[in-house]
This record gives C-alpha cells, structure tokens and sequence, in this order.
C-alpha cells in the first residue's frame, strides 16, 4: 500500500478477517483505506450510508484500492443499538431505489427463500455432527413447513450482518453503517430480525419498529424467525468446523430459544 500514497504516509494494518483494510496518515491527511471494495460503495458514500468516498486507484496488478474519509468516532455499544437513528438509517437503506438497482446491476440475484433452504439443507446432510443435533432437525422441519409463507414480493438490500461493531458514530453526531461484503437483495426482515434479537428488549420492538416505518405483523415475526433459524443453523456449522466448541453450543442453545418461540408466532 506505501507505493500507493508515498513516503510521506503513514500505513497500519485495520485488522479484519480480509486483512485488506488499512489505515494512512500523514501529517495533515487520515484516511482509510480497503483493496478491491465493491463499486456499490460509491453509491453508498454518495447517500451518506458510509464515510465519504475520496478517491478510487486500480494498481498495475489489477487490484482496486478505495480512500474513504477516516473519521473520529466510535463503534455504538450493544445498549446503543435501541437508539431511533438505528431504526431510521436501516430505513432509508431498505427503501433506497438506488442502492437496489446498483447491487442488481453489479450481478447480486435476489434471495429466493427455497434456494436458502436447499443450500442449508445440503450443508447439513454433509455434516454428521449437526445432523445428529434434534434441534437443528427441528428446526429445518418449521423451515420446511412454513416455507410457503416467507415470500416477499418487494426485496431490498440488505446488510446481513447488523453487528453493533459495524454501526459508526461520528464525533458531529452522524451514523453510519459498514463493512457491506455480506449485503445481498433480499427480505428486509434479514436485517430486522437480527437487530431485535439481538439488541432490542422485547417490550420495546412495537416502538423501535415505529422509528423504522412499519408497524409489527404476524407475518413479520414470521419471516424474522425463519431466517435468525436459518442464521443459527450456518453459525453453528461454521463453529463446528472451526472446532469452536463453546461457540457451538452457545449457536445451539440459541437455536433452541427459537424453536420455543416458535409457537407464539
């Protein structure tokens, strides 16, 4: 990355799974900078989704390096997920026209509820340890059962991964939402259940949702639960492979938690 700005900058590693993110600095500039980011962030800077888009270099080798304007901020604390401006901002991202026909037009398909099953379904027949679990069978006979009734006619885009580390606030107050390498066009019921579940105190969803634009439904809780099962079944998976023990069980009693729930739904 040094070659890219020039002696003059400063270059560290931001961490992340990737390691392609990396903060610069020079004396008078900060900025952040990522390798080969999707071009659907320039639409996301231009509707301040993101931290604003300063330039954008290919390197002979055929890599894209992205500048993004490195703010002072913090990450919102799990408690700081109830705030309105949470609800607001998914909003406006669910209802953006915009940012729907660029990841359409940059080849994102539609989730389609059937083929999120099937793909599930297969990931467990090939995977001994978790088919023998009763809950993830449990949960894959409701996956089957109320598959009819999780179609959407209008999908969005959706983050897929609202954790509360990805929700920036700057020092002026402004709220920003990152790290889109999982968003695809699906339910925005994707992103909304992940936020209830995981931040919202149930007596407050009916007001949290009246932040959002939309009031709480049958089908609503529906759909969240049939993908938060979908959500924990891949978890688990994904820590049993990783031979992440305590992280397994913790997916599988998550799991359980939602099959109870599943009634008074």
């Amino acid at each position: 990355m040094e070659h890219v700005l020039g002696k003059e900058w400063t270059i560290t590693p931001a961490g992340g799974s990737t390691g392609a993110a990396f903060y610069a600095q020079s004396d008078t500039k900060r900025l952040f900078l990522k390798r080969n980011s999707s071009p659907f962030l320039a639409v996301l800077s231009a509707q301040g989704i993101v931290p604003k888009l300063v330039w954008t270099k290919r390197l002979e080798n055929g890599d894209v390096v992205t500048a993004q304007q490195w703010l002072d901020g913090k990450e919102l604390n799990p408690e700081e997920m109830q705030h309105p401006k949470v609800a607001k901002l998914l909003s406006k991202i669910h209802h953006s026209s915009e940012l729907l026909d660029m990841l359409l037009r940059i080849g994102k398909k539609p989730l389609r509820p059937d083929e999120v099953l099937f793909k599930v379904k297969n990931k467990v027949r090939f995977n001994e340890g978790t088919a023998a679990q009763i809950e993830v069978l449990q949960a894959i006979r409701y996956l089957e059962r109320m598959l009819p009734y999780v179609y959407v006619e209008k999908q969005v885009v959706c983050h897929c991964d609202m954790n509360h580390n990805n929700w920036l606030l700057s020092q002026t107050g402004q709220l920003y939402l990152i790290d889109w390498d999982s968003a695809k066009v699906g339910d925005p019921a994707v992103d909304i259940g992940m936020v209830l579940h995981s931040y919202i105190p149930e007596e407050e969803w009916d007001n949290w949702l009246e932040s959002y634009g939309i009031v709480r439904d049958d089908n609503l809780m529906l759909r969240m639960i049939w993908y938060l099962l979908i959500n924990e079944i891949n978890y688990y998976m994904w820590h049993q492979k990783r031979l992440e023990v305590k992280e397994a069980a913790q997916r599988l009693q998550q799991l359980k938690r939602l099959l109870n729930r599943v009634t008074a739904y």
